[in-house]
């Protein structure tokens, strides 16, 4: 039998404040397990928690940036679930009166086909802590660290049929979230994790199927793996059937399997009740205007900011912007050096190769803007040849050194002299005469020849441009 697939996420984002959502411990990845913790975050008797108004305008901002609406009144409430890592045995989130209902992101695919995905609420929520399953001790220790790290939760309609889908969905949220600046969304981390929710139906049949979620995927590999895995697996139930199970369940990545860990549950399984030490809260209009004003431009205008003003091709404008971090590299690079088209062919055609050699999840460049700037103004002005130029661009990669101070030191200027070039030219075409018989022959590839030949000698600092066009002239007189 064929199946329509619906699929919907839940995506959980933690944002960048300095403390946590109802404490004035530390927001901050890491440290020494249980030093970030205090009565408030960890639930001790008689300690009262306080919003912290940063975590609600971040929360308002990542609404506006879909398109949400931003509620009047909004409603602390606690969801009461008994996992180890909460301590409390409760979570402060928001079920009734979320601060954000609504909007949604529009997602290409491989075509170009757009689609609009649909969202039905942003609310703000605290992390739970982190579990540390332990063999060489069998047992789990837990870390209360995350413990009150302030979360939104982004949670979509479920208007997605694939896996394609879902990442294109996850991949624009994510570029969102980080050009607004609420989130270093870090997957691997657990900054920028989903829950995804999927469940098939008879194609063209209006009845949703029964759905199965899959929790804390934290790469777009692993949200693909697990939704095809899920997709061949209730397809087989289906065709033999048998039952679909209502049921969360955890993904191994390493095996490509997912295991039961319970039965879903539904929203009154959590009974949900107002936090009794947090009263409803008056989102102000005029609060929402002061986050507007903070509202930077998001991908789609910096495209059109590039291609307009800085003349980059669609292509190359929607490469640039795919991370937030290389947009702010990129046009620091172009403040000191302003050629901007040079700058960015550059960037994608040697800079980005570089950090997909690196295998990091993060873009980090480890050269300075200014002296990347350098580097490609004594490059584009025929100070250094390209050879030079890129190797040292691969050796200031790794040492950061002053690449003007390294061409100084070790005489690496371009020699741009066509008289001294000749000469070299003529030597070489008289030392190897089989080469010249060879490209009067037909063989261009000679001509590869002698420019490698001179390049080699002069150690890369003749110029290739000019020696081209000599060695030619020469040899087809």
């Amino acid at each position: 039998m064929e199946y329509d697939v619906v699929i919907g996420l839940e995506v959980h984002s933690e944002l960048k404040t300095n403390s946590k959502v109802f404490c004035s411990c530390k927001n901050e990845f890491g440290g020494e397990p249980n030093t970030h913790c205090c009565p408030v975050c960890i639930g001790l008797p008689g300690a009262l928690p306080i919003p912290n108004k940063e975590a609600v305008k971040m929360t308002i901002k990542a609404g506006l940036a879909v398109g949400s609406k931003i509620n009047d009144i909004a409603i602390f409430e606690r969801k009461n679930y008994f996992y180890p890592d909460l301590a409390k045995a409760y979570q402060i989130s928001q079920a009734v009166r979320p601060i954000c209902v609504g909007g949604g992101v529009e997602i290409e695919d491989a075509n170009g086909q757009k689609k609009f995905i649909r969202l039905n609420r942003i609310h703000l929520e605290e992390d739970a802590g982190k579990l540390i399953h332990n063999p060489k001790i069998g047992g789990t220790m837990i870390d209360y660290n995350r413990g009150g790290v302030p979360l939104i939760e982004i949670v979509s309609e479920a208007d997605m049929s694939s896996a394609e889908e879902a990442v294109a969905y996850l991949a624009k949220l994510r570029n969102i979230l980080q050009y607004i600046e609420v989130s270093d969304c870090k997957m691997e981390q657990g900054s920028l994790r989903c829950d995804v929710n999927i469940s098939l139906k008879p194609k063209g049949s209006s009845v949703l199927g029964v759905r199965a979620e899959m929790k804390n995927l934290n790469s777009f590999r692993s949200v693909t793996r697990a939704i095809e895995y899920e997709i061949k697996r209730q397809s087989r139930l289906l065709d033999e059937g048998e039952e679909v199970v209502q049921e969360t369940k955890r993904c191994d990545d390493a095996i490509n399997r997912s295991f039961s860990q319970r039965r879903k549950e539904d929203a009154q399984d959590y009974r949900y009740f107002p936090d009794p030490d947090l009263l409803p809260f008056r989102i102000e209009r005029s609060l929402v205007e002061e986050v507007k004003k903070t509202m930077p431009k998001l991908r789609e205008e910096k495209i059109r900011d590039y291609v307009d003003n800085l003349g980059l091709s669609e292509y190359d404008a929607s490469v640039l912007t795919n991370d937030l971090n290389l947009v702010k590299y990129f046009d620091k690079v172009i403040s000191y050096f302003n050629k901007p088209k040079f700058v960015c062919n550059f960037i994608l055609t040697t800079l980005l190769k570089k950090v997909k050699e690196e295998d990091e999840a993060d873009l980090v460049v480890p050269i300075s803007a200014e002296n990347f700037a350098n580097l490609l103004s004594m490059y584009e002005s025929g100070q250094i040849s390209q050879a030079i130029c890129r190797e040292l661009f691969d050796e200031i990669w790794e040492t950061n050194e002053d690449c003007k101070k390294l061409v100084e030191e070790r005489g690496l200027k371009q020699n741009n002299n066509e008289d001294e070039i000749k000469v070299m030219v003529e030597a070489l075409i008289n030392e190897f005469p089989q080469s010249v018989a060879d490209y009067k022959a037909g063989n261009t590839k000679a001509l590869s020849f002698f420019i490698g030949q001179l390049m080699k000698r002069t150690q890369g600092k003749a110029n290739a441009q000019i020696a081209s066009k000599l060695i030619k002239d020469i040899l087809d007189k």
